[in-house]
């Protein structure tokens, strides 16, 4: 797969989905919005696919600390399986995010503390979660690249 071009990263929760694009060439995230749902997510989520044109998706994957699948994971491969039927033409894949929302909170409290954010802006955490993803995943693929490994 040519993973060259914008990735957009998903924070997946039952009632909060995360939004953020990355840039394989720059090796940069930034976070997108929130979307906030009663289960049925497809169409927001759709658009989002639509206006960004991304040629992959990466659906955070929350494993429990010892790296075993949880309630919440067997949730997001769900909601992935239901995206891919839905886009059979881009590629999903899956990063390990069992810390991005708490470095996403410690994140936020530390703007919060300098001055930066605003407590309205905790509306947003899902969709930096979002983004930490993203940053994890093109990192662990970019040192396999430099390292001659599949990612």
């Amino acid at each position: 797969m040519n993973k060259a071009g914008l990735v957009l990263g998903i924070d997946f929760g039952t009632r909060r989905i995360g939004l953020a694009t990355g840039n394989t060439l720059t090796g940069t995230a930034r976070p997108l919005n929130t979307v906030h749902h009663d289960g049925a997510p497809a169409e927001d989520i759709d658009r989002v696919i639509e206006s960004w044109k991304p040629h992959c998706i990466i659906v955070g994957l929350p494993l429990a600390a010892d790296g075993s699948e949880t309630d919440s994971s067997r949730s997001a491969r769900r909601f992935a399986e239901d995206l891919q039927a839905r886009h059979p033409e881009l590629a999903i894949e899956f990063q390990d995010e069992r810390y991005s929302s708490r470095i996403a909170d410690t994140q936020f409290a530390q703007a919060r503390r300098e001055g930066r954010a605003r407590r309205r802006d905790a509306r947003n955490l899902d969709s930096v979660a979002a983004a930490i993803i993203v940053e994890s995943w093109l990192a662990a693929n970019q040192s396999g690249s430099q390292s001659g490994l599949a990612p």
